[in-house]
């Protein structure tokens, strides 16, 4: 089976080389020529681990093709994905011109049957926009030919992705038509092999799944960190709370870790998006407003506990920074916690250096010159009031404490992660700040 994939970003681009992957001859395409030319060369635009191995694999068994001509891929193909960005307008409502852009260029130059697919993440509605928008195209032709559209949501977790694809949890499916239901399970066939479920649905259903899953995700993140904000007002221990509501079965222990709020790709936009999806229905999404307020509120709790610990005067003060991007295994820096905990820092008078194993790059647009960046974790901590830790990777979860001590101006963490054993901490000489957990907690459990 030949498949074309419009859209070399997170999504296109894992969901080509893992395609590929399974012997599918695929040809990403993209308008950036630049892309295009690094990805031919092995360059790829995003740090994903596996994917650049599995990139370089395809494309020298010839299975795996860029361009950026979509006329050029689009003889023999079976299938059509469209996997562009949909960018949050103003009001937060999925920016459809780049998918549709996709369907108009599809409909100018199909010869034969396309199953056309919505791998992006886009709002109820969208599938049927994107068939009149080819039927469009080739009524402007004079041709009549048949293509079916669907909606194929994706599920990849940065930093996991390429595992995700290849043994998914569920595969979702929306489609309207017998044949469409064939050529996409003739497709998946290799990733069902060992149980994962292919589900079909019709096409609205689907396209709502994926924003009704993540919206739940990020509903359980924003929850559970106001719950460990009264932990910390009442003494509690949100990590012995989070253990006792997580052995529930009718809950589970999945997204009940508290932290410096949620960033990225997919959750902030999806949120945002569906709440809009609701206001133009006439209804409003009242859980998933307080869902994004409590995130927003949560990206400033770690500078709040830093204002606090210096009696709200931090001028003249240096802080160090460990990890940048929203979360381990990944650079993206879009909507990431850092950026607020930084501009915080930086607005009460603050110095700070910085210091991710893979996001520099990316967030050196961002920060520019106002932060100081570090060769590595030790070197951003030297001469420092504080080590702030923002990103939980796992470079950092087990640091030469008395290397540590020694290198700070005092032995002060904030754990942005509950990454860190409070007690161990205290044992250490530091005074730690987590997320949930009231200050003299550890203090208090070494008297005992």
């Amino acid at each position: 089976m030949k498949v074309v994939i419009v859209g070399t970003g997170y999504v296109g681009l894992v969901t080509g080389a893992c395609l590929a992957e399974v012997g599918t001859s695929v040809t990403c395409v993209d308008v950036d020529a630049g892309k295009i030319a690094r990805l031919q060369q092995g360059v790829l635009p995003i740090y994903e681990p596996g994917l650049p191995e599995m990139v370089m694999r395809n494309q020298a068994a010839g299975r795996l093709a860029f361009t950026t001509s979509l006329a050029s891929a689009l003889p023999g193909a079976e299938v059509v994905f469209i996997a562009v960005g949909t960018p949050p307008g103003e009001d937060g409502s999925a920016d459809l011109k780049y998918v549709l852009q996709v369907a108009r260029e599809v409909g100018q130059h199909m010869a034969h049957y396309l199953l056309l697919v919505t791998k992006s993440t886009v709002p109820v509605g969208t599938a049927a926009r994107v068939n009149r928008t080819v039927k469009e195209s080739l009524s402007a032709r004079g041709l009549f030919i048949e293509y079916d559209v669907a909606s194929n949501p994706e599920f990849l977790k940065e930093g996991a992705a390429v595992n995700d694809f290849l043994k998914p949890d569920r595969i979702v499916a929306g489609v309207s038509t017998t044949h469409a239901r064939e050529v996409l399970e003739q497709l998946y066939r290799p990733f069902v092999l060992n149980g994962h479920p292919l589900l079909f649905m019709d096409i609205a259903s689907a396209e709502m799944t994926k924003y009704a899953a993540n919206a739940m995700l990020a509903t359980r993140i924003s929850y559970m960190n106001d719950i460990a904000n009264v932990c910390t007002l009442v003494g509690a221990d949100v990590n012995q709370v989070r253990m006792g509501i997580g052995s529930d079965p009718r809950i589970g222990k999945h997204f009940l870790y508290p932290g410096i709020g949620y960033g990225g790709s997919c959750f902030p936009k999806d949120v945002k998006a569906l709440i809009q999806t609701g206001r133009e229905y006439g209804y409003q999404l009242r859980i998933l407003e307080a869902v994004e307020a409590v995130n927003e509120d949560q990206k400033k709790i770690l500078s709040d506990k830093v204002l606090r610990h210096f009696d709200g005067d931090i001028r003249g003060r240096t802080f160090a920074l460990w990890g940048l991007s929203f979360k381990p295994n990944t650079d993206d820096m879009r909507e990431a916690p850092s950026l607020v905990l930084v501009n915080s820092l930086l607005e009460a008078g603050a110095q700070v250096r910085v210091y991710d194993p893979v996001a520099m790059e990316e967030a050196l647009p961002m920060l520019g010159n106002s932060v100081t960046f570090a060769d590595d974790m030790y070197a951003a901590a030297t001469g420092a009031d504080a080590v702030l830790l923002v990103t939980e990777w796992n470079a950092f979860r087990m640091p030469d404490w008395p290397r540590l001590r020694g290198l700070l101006q005092t032995p002060l963490l904030f754990d942005g992660r509950n990454i860190y054993d409070d007690v161990q901490l205290v044992k250490h000489g530091f005074t730690y700040y987590g997320i949930g957990n009231n200050a003299a907690t550890a203090v208090n459990a070494l008297m005992q």
